[in-house]
């Protein structure tokens, strides 16, 4: 954005979810809970896998790294959005606005290459079980999460520095508790198509490429499950597959319909409303449901807690 257009507009207001004090001091109650239990959650599965060595495995490594991701993609918007739901102003500046966007997509596209490199993970262990630590070797697994990493922040700025350099000159009231993409430029002064089209290029790329991987990955592994003889071998394996299915369905399911839904039928306040299963509701649900049905997890925990040797027994 040139020096010009950034005279026009230095600041956004985030209009959030309402304007009512009293609505807003019960969000602020809710909000704050779902923010606490996310950080809390990941943060004890991240915990759990640094102190006990039986969990330091490729599984754990991806398990523990998606906790981080969690942590950091709520952080980036929660704390704000408490603060707007209590104070009198709700502004953020225009660095700000620009910083959020390209951290909040960065961490969001990181998890959607991420999911990727789990279902990876799901399949080598149950097609290829004996070569299961020397195909995923621990220089594969740092290069996976790095790679994801790197994908994601690195679309992130490229959709960030498009959206931002647009002229904004006229109205600055965001329809939105945060600073996405396709909030913001709706407020452009320009026509948007060509950006518009960018935009949905790079996000059928970053969300139906992982998507169509996800699920080739599952196909071979149902194919791979069917051959098991054994009834109990059979529901073992697709257990081992459900906690994954589970969290990608919430946070694609949402993340599709906000970035690949015509442009016709944008609707400010349902694309609030959807984006906090991303954004919140994700981050809370992926520790409950990788560790509630997690005998390692809960192993480990109770180890930490000083409750002595309980029984363990395979991962999921």
């Amino acid at each position: 954005m040139s020096g010009q257009n950034q005279s026009w507009v230095s600041e956004f207001i985030l209009i959030g979810f309402s304007s009512d004090p009293t609505t807003n001091s019960i969000l602020f109650i809710v909000f704050l809970l779902i923010y606490l239990s996310s950080v809390l959650g990941n943060g004890l599965i991240i915990m759990l896998v640094c102190l006990d060595t039986q969990l330091h495995t490729p599984m754990y490594f991806f398990l523990s790294t998606l906790s981080l991701l969690d942590m950091t993609f709520v952080t980036t918007t929660m704390p704000q959005m408490l603060v707007h739901l209590l104070a009198h102003s709700q502004t953020i500046s225009f660095t700000g606005c620009w910083l959020q966007m390209f951290m909040f997509g960065g961490l969001g596209i990181t998890e959607c290459t991420f999911f990727v490199v789990m279902a990876y993970d799901r399949y080598v262990a149950i097609c290829y079980p004996l070569s299961y630590t020397v195909i995923l070797n621990w220089g594969l697994c740092i290069r996976l999460a790095a790679g994801s990493c790197i994908c994601g922040f690195f679309s992130s700025l490229l959709h960030t520095f498009f959206t931002m350099s647009l002229p904004y000159c006229g109205p600055n009231r965001v329809n939105h508790y945060l600073c996405e993409g396709p909030s913001v430029r709706s407020l452009a002064c320009m026509d948007t198509h060509i950006i518009e089209m960018v935009d949905l290029v790079l996000s059928v790329f970053l969300v139906v490429t992982p998507i169509s991987l996800i699920v080739a990955s599952y196909i071979r592994i149902a194919m791979a499950i069917l051959k098991i003889k054994s009834t109990e071998g059979r529901c073992k394996a697709f257990s081992t597959c459900a906690s994954h299915l589970t969290v990608v369905t919430f946070f694609y399911a949402p993340a599709t319909y906000t970035y690949l839904r015509p442009n016709s039928s944008y609707s400010p306040e349902r694309d609030k409303q959807i984006s906090l299963f991303y954004s919140a509701f994700t981050p809370l649900l992926n520790p409950v449901v990788y560790s509630l049905r997690n005998k390692d997890i809960k192993r480990a925990f109770l180890k930490v807690m000083g409750y002595g040797r309980c029984a363990s027994g395979p991962g999921w």
